[in-house]
């Protein structure tokens, strides 16, 4: 079993990382994009093969740490995220599996990431449980999207592990802010290179939805000021997506 990661600058949470799940994969393949503090140096400390590669983009990024993977089988995990005790134990199970690759066997397993924020881990709303394909065989498996987002394309029903896959996900609301801006940014600009257009009040009339949907349907409410917050940036930033690829139609760069 190969666990793939893509990285650049991740010091600070890669150390937490690679100690969750060293001692369950055989092999850590870290593809590195030109960091330039010591995240080469910690993930050589942890036995990872590391890879030099100029960004490409989310996508592409992360099928070159797929054709990396020496092994059948590949556990997809981000430098803020970790294993879980329950989580690791139970892809241990299933590495030690003979019958894993049987005839009818999934191809593929889900797991519930849980974010901490705020000083809390955010158990409702829409940030849990969310719920991804994260081990999978390789063979079967590509990733798929535009420039934010990618979207792992696998066929067949992939049942969920227990266990959480922890998610240190942002240090502050500030930081998330930003990083909302980055996000939605490049959502606009992928939405304008595949010929989508949007009309005033489309963008808050999604956003109003966000909202009641995480904070309401969802229980966000349940988790506090935390829930709010959660609820309320999400709702922000699907109305900045619409915001600015209206700003990009505005500057004559949609294509009629």
């Amino acid at each position: 079993m190969s666990a793939c990661l893509i990285v650049v600058n991740e010091e600070r949470n890669l150390a937490r990382c690679l100690a969750s799940v060293a001692p369950v994969v055989d092999e850590i393949v870290v593809v590195d994009s030109g960091s330039t503090d010591g995240t080469v140096a910690l993930a050589q400390k942890f036995g990872a093969r590391v890879v030099a590669q100029p960004w490409l983009g989310y996508v592409a990024q992360k099928n070159l740490a797929l054709n990396h993977a020496a092994h059948p089988w590949v556990l997809s995990i981000d430098a803020d995220e970790e294993l879980s005790a329950p989580l690791a134990a139970a892809i241990a199970r299933l590495r030690a599996d003979p019958d894993a690759d049987a005839p009818g066997a999934p191809n593929g397993y889900q797991v519930s990431r849980l974010v901490f924020y705020r000083g809390k881990w955010i158990r409702h709303g829409d940030w849990y449980p969310d719920r991804l394909v994260r081990l999978f065989r390789r063979t079967d498996a590509c990733f798929t999207g535009g420039r934010v987002h990618e979207k792992l394309e696998i066929a067949g029903e992939h049942p969920v592990l227990p266990g959480d896959l922890f998610h240190y996900t942002y240090t502050d609301p500030a930081d998330r802010a930003a990083r909302s801006a980055t996000y939605a940014a490049l959502w606009a600009q992928t939405a304008l290179e595949k010929n989508r257009r949007t009309w005033p009040g489309i963008g808050p009339a999604h956003a109003a939805l966000r909202f009641v949907r995480g904070y309401v349907f969802k229980r966000g409410f349940l988790d506090g000021a935390a829930g709010f917050d959660v609820a309320w940036g999400n709702a922000r930033e699907v109305w900045l997506k619409y915001h600015l690829l209206r700003r990009l139609q505005a500057a004559g760069n949609f294509r009629a």
